[in-house]
């Protein structure tokens, strides 16, 4: 008896989803981005206005004074939807924790200098703070935001922003060798300390701010585009030429992370800018509002943590403006 195996091709009868044929064509195949990212955000049917907010419906454009003819233009350059992005925090989270693993293991943060020690301990662990505004402020971008392509890279964004917290936290636990105390000390050199204040009030000044991408501005950009460079770039360096170079292992994920997000953050500066003068002139104005402000706001804790704080400070603001000018902000 012959048995004869023959493939079938299974032709599809369509390629993709009605909402993105109508966006690419007709019969076009999609990547999954595009799919998760086009015109998912609901624009009808809402059942009632929001009490709160009550000349507003439900998701608005009008939450900013930004305007633009398709939301859909910022699109994020990395490409995450849900499915990617966990996949690839994962895989950076297995290589952070078997940093924190090395570390631990041999006790090398118990070799580092008393000195350096308090350092990390005053100028650092106060930082997990920081990063929960910063998580709130981006879920704020979330809740207001209008477009599905800037509102779910915000929702990642915001989560990364408590791991952040979350790995600030573990180098604090690790340099006590666990003793929870020094969380408790972090906290109150964040609302004690006289360095930390012009910082917690920047933060909680931006906790009120309306206009969503006026938030995005502020926190994304201007905010942290002084703070990272500051306490994991120069304050490292100053850290390492101290023997701590071993701390710099448990801080990886973070300055990787702001590397990639800061694409995402100035291709959707570059995009509001492109699409008018009026855009261009809301959010040159945003940002140098809150540039001004937060390099006041870490002028004492540059000063407490770098021997030339405040000229390194005047660097980091020049090279901020360089970028921002290049994603059409006028400086």
């Amino acid at each position: 008896m012959n048995i004869d195996i023959k493939a079938k091709e299974i032709k599809p009868v369509r390629h993709t989803y009605s909402h993105i044929a109508r966006r690419l064509g007709v019969d076009k195949p999609a990547s999954r981005y595009q799919e998760a990212t086009y015109d998912v955000q609901a624009t009808e049917n809402f059942h009632y206005r929001p009490t709160w907010q009550p000349d507003k419906e439900l998701y608005d454009p009008a939450r900013t004074a930004i305007v633009m003819e398709d939301w859909y233009q910022f699109l994020d350059p990395r490409q995450l939807y849900y499915g990617n992005y966990c996949m690839v925090r994962a895989k950076q989270q297995d290589s952070a924790d078997q940093n924190f693993k090395f570390v631990e293991k041999r006790g090398l943060l118990n070799l580092l200098p008393e000195e350096v020690k308090t350092s990390i301990q005053r100028h650092v662990v106060p930082l997990r703070h920081y990063e929960w505004g910063a998580n709130m402020n981006n879920y704020q971008i979330c809740a207001m935001g209008y477009g599905t392509a800037i509102t779910a890279p915000a929702s990642f964004h915001a989560s990364d922003r408590l791991g952040n917290a979350q790995y600030i936290t573990r180098i604090g636990l690790a340099l006590a060798e666990n003793d929870t105390a020094i969380i408790d000390t972090g906290l109150n050199n964040w609302m004690e300390a006289a360095e930390w204040q012009g910082l917690r009030r920047l933060v909680e000044d931006s906790f009120v701010v309306e206009d969503w991408f006026e938030l995005f501005v502020a926190q994304n950009l201007a905010m942290d585009g002084l703070v990272h460079p500051l306490f994991f770039e120069r304050y490292e360096q100053q850290l390492a030429i101290q023997g701590a170079s071993s701390y710099s292992m448990l801080t990886e994920f973070i300055v990787d992370w702001y590397g990639e997000s800061s694409r995402w953050v100035d291709k959707q500066i570059k995009v509001a800018c492109s699409e008018s003068e009026a855009n261009r002139a809301l959010v040159s104005g945003w940002y140098k509002e809150w540039r001004d402000a937060a390099q006041e706001a870490l002028k004492p804790l540059a000063a407490s943590m770098l021997e030339d704080g405040e000229a390194v400070l005047q660097e980091l603001v020049e090279t901020m403006d360089a970028r921002g000018k290049k994603a059409g902000i006028e400086v």
